[in-house]
């Protein structure tokens, strides 16, 4: 037996029952059927009257079924709802292409009704129908560089139709150009160069674009052939071209490109260089995000020079969403690059061509071929917590991921099938899903919903088991309202039957903690999974949940009452691990841990602060030369020791005031209430609060201040500043009157003086002349 049929039958006994997994029910709060079948996709129901004993919570009811069958439940008295499948179309799968749609995968439409988290399976068949049209669009990168592959492919235009001819009679085949966008940095913008971008020697040159359609599907060799050999090559700047604009255009510009429906689509990308993708744009100020829509207008790309690039991502969602599987023909310069690319996009392939594609029409055979004998299955957008996986059913199956079925080398008219599991995880409403072979038009329409409530097929009206005041829901009384209990035996009278519940809850919390039911305000406590009860006002106490030491419920040495351990005689510790013993707690004065700490499993349980191994000193508290000064300051002071007993509080059991400290503790050097320095030691005895002290007789008291000396002083110091204030306001004056004398001087000196009568000046002299007088 070769392995192959050892794992296929190791599979088969799995599947039919000698590797059975256990049904197990992880249940957590249940009050209620749905409750139970929510909870875990192996958690059933039992519905039969008086399943549950005296004391015990109904979630008993609530396990796996065969454990209910073990406590006495009958088969037909559990619910546990099982997923459910309906198909509602499953047209046979065609055996070649006629004139109607061939039919390549079955069923086309299923409805599941699910129960969450319980797993589905069913199975899917495709075959891949004989003489399956072909559109095949060839789109060429018309740079400078492919001069030499244009002038090849107008001659091999014959040789392609041929190609598709042996793979189908019903091929058509389209036609499409590509450079870049016509902006910098790509292309040269200066006018003559947009209109002729080649080398000037050039006769043949278009101008430059950024994508052209040249032709739609034809089924016509001579059109292709004609409308390939009036092309013409164009060029641009740099490397990278843009390849992912003229895909986008082709893949979403239906109508314009001719893409048949009932047809298996192809892209051949014939370039030489890589491509340019979202983001580069930002180089010629273009940031408008592409929007996936088509813009051509007489078969140009019309949003070349506006539009960002499209994303690597939104052209394989494009690409996917048309049906669209890509050939990349690319030279060997390039061929890791659009590889990596291919990770990316599904259902794409890489060819190498050679340097001036005269190997183009084998390059697409081949691709083609590698194409369709790999068939992968997989689905669109799941609803919110749905998932799906794939088991591929076939010889030569590829386990890449769990989220598609892929099957390689598979032949025409082959049929091959896939397992296909889903589980919904939550109740949901009505929602749907596709699953589709890459690639292939064919779909399978998946809905599903889930089934989250109980068929109990209850009768109404009131039952004797409920006392005739309620009804039975799923096994379990349904009170009328004004009674409450298990049973409705309650009656709550005028009482508002909110606060009667009320009573059973500890702090607003849940309902005799989950333990019990509440009758009548008061928690009758249900029993617990060992056999004992829960007990206490609000059912919060059990006794089997204490602390263990050596996998003993408190070490067997006493008795858990409500979570904490009651040690018998002569043990303690919170599991009653320990004898009772001081010996390692005794000091050397005898005392226990000093008095400050218990003694607890033979080791010191120090008291806040103190620390071990016997508790005598406290690194963290106060220091006690501040904590005691006030008393020790008092007793400094006083001659009586009762005078200070309210300031000491008995704190310092005894004390001495000395010349010289015998004590070997820390000395304390603190201001008493009268200002002086004292000196004193304390020694902590046995007990939180309890010290000896020695203090230093001699105090070191300052000397008071001399208040006649500071007076006068500072009398004299004003007046000698005043003095000196006001020898200082006369020398300033002293010293700018010397300066304005020799100012004076100066100009003084300077002067010119000169001999002049004032005109204000009159002779007090008066003389007279006697006009008789004639000197004789």
């Amino acid at each position: 037996m070769d392995w192959c049929k050892l794992s296929l039958l190791l599979l088969m006994l799995g599947k039919h029952g000698l590797c059975l997994q256990e049904e197990v029910c992880s249940k957590s709060v249940i009050t209620s059927c749905k409750d139970c079948i929510t909870s875990g996709p192996f958690c059933s129901w039992c519905k039969q009257l008086n399943f549950t004993k005296a004391g015990e919570q109904e979630a008993v009811r609530c396990d796996s079924r065969a454990k209910l069958i073990a406590r006495g439940c009958e088969r037909e008295q559990i619910i546990s709802p099982q997923n459910k499948e309906d198909i509602k179309q499953k047209d046979p799968l065609s055996q070649s292409f006629d004139s109607k749609e061939p039919v390549q995968m079955t069923p086309q439409k299923i409805n599941l009704i699910l129960r969450p988290g319980l797993p589905h399976k069913f199975n899917v068949s495709f075959k891949r129908a004989e003489g399956y049209p072909v559109d095949l669009y060839y789109l060429m990168d018309l740079s400078y560089s492919m001069k030499d592959d244009l002038a090849n492919v107008k001659k091999l235009g014959g040789n392609l139709f041929d190609a598709l001819n042996k793979i189908t009679k019903h091929a058509k085949i389209g036609f499409g150009a590509f450079v870049d966008k016509t902006v910098l940095p790509y292309t040269n913008t200066n006018e003559e160069k947009l209109k002729k971008p080649c080398d000037e020697n050039e006769s043949q040159c278009q101008a430059a674009f950024g994508y052209r359609h040249v032709l739609s599907m034809t089924p016509s060799r001579e059109t292709f052939t004609q409308k390939v050999t009036e092309q013409f090559i164009s060029g641009n700047l740099d490397s990278p071209e843009g390849s992912l604009d003229a895909m986008m255009q082709a893949a979403v510009c239906e109508d314009k490109i001719g893409w048949r429906n009932n047809s298996t689509r192809l892209i051949v990308l014939a370039t030489d260089a890589g491509f340019h993708m979202a983001g580069d744009g930002k180089l010629a100020g273009i940031l408008e995000p592409n929007d996936e829509l088509c813009h051509m207008k007489d078969n140009l790309y019309v949003k070349s020079n506006e539009m960002d690039y499209p994303s690597v991502g939104q052209l394989a969602m494009q690409l996917e969403q048309n049906n669209i599987q890509p050939i990349f023909a690319v030279t060997e310069n390039v061929k890791n690059v659009y590889m990596e690319l291919t990770k990316m996009i599904p259902k794409s392939v890489v060819g190498v061509l050679s340097s001036d594609s005269n190997n183009v029409v084998q390059l697409i055979e081949n691709a083609y071929k590698n194409l369709t004998s790999k068939v992968t299955v997989t689905h669109d957008i799941l609803p919110d917590n749905v998932r799906v996986e794939y088991l591929a059913l076939c010889d030569h199956r590829i386990n890449d991921s769990p989220n598609k079925g892929i099957c390689d080398q598979v032949q025409a008219e082959q049929e091959i099938s896939f397992e296909v599991t889903v589980t919904a995880d939550t109740c949901m409403m009505e929602k749907s899903f596709t699953i589709s072979p890459l690639g292939i038009k064919d779909k399978l329409t998946v809905t599903i919903s889930t089934n989250c409530e109980c068929q109990c097929n209850d009768i109404e009206g009131n039952n004797r088991h409920c006392n005739n005041t309620g009804s039975i829901t799923c096994g379990i009384c349904s009170c009328n309202q004004g009674f409450v209990g298990q049973f409705c035996n309650c009656s709550v009278g005028n009482k508002d039957e909110g606060s009667i519940r009320a009573s059973c809850r500890r702090q607003n919390g849940t309902e005799c903690e989950g333990r019990g039911d509440c009758v009548c305000g008061r928690c009758q406590c249900h029993t617990t999974e060992q056999g004992s009860s829960y007990h206490g006002d609000y059912c919060e106490c059990d006794d089997e949940h204490c602390e263990k030491y050596e996998n003993k419920l408190c070490a067997g040495h006493g008795k858990c009452n409500c979570g904490k351990c009651q040690c018998e005689k002569d043990y303690q510790g919170t599991a009653c691990e320990c004898k009772i013993s001081e010996d390692g707690c005794r000091t050397p004065d005898n005392s226990v841990c000093y008095g400050r700490g218990n003694c607890i499993c033979n080791h010191c349980v120090c008291k806040g602060g103190y620390q071990r191994p016997y508790c005598k000193e406290c690194s963290g508290c106060t220091s006690v030369c501040l904590t005691k000064l006030s008393c020790i300051s008092c007793l400094g002071l006083s001659q009586s020791r009762e005078n200070c007993n309210n300031v000491c509080n008995n704190s310092i059991s005894k004390y001495e005031k000395v010349e010289k400290f015998n004590l070997q503790s820390k000395e304390c050097h603190q201001k008493d209430s009268e200002g002086c320095w004292i000196k004193f030691k304390l020694e902590q005895l046995t007990g939180e609060d309890n010290y000896s002290a020695e203090i230093l007789k001699k105090r070191e008291c300052p000397e008071p201040p001399n208040v006649i000396a500071i007076i006068g002083g500072t009398l004299a110091a004003v007046a000698v500043i005043g003095i000196l204030l006001l020898m200082l306001v006369k020398l300033l004056i002293h010293m700018k009157d010397l300066k304005e004398f020799k100012k004076f001087e100066n100009e003084k000196k300077k002067s010119k003086w000169a001999n002049a009568d004032n005109p204000l000046f009159k002779n007090p002299t008066t003389t007279v002349a006697n006009p008789l007088f004639t000197g004789e």
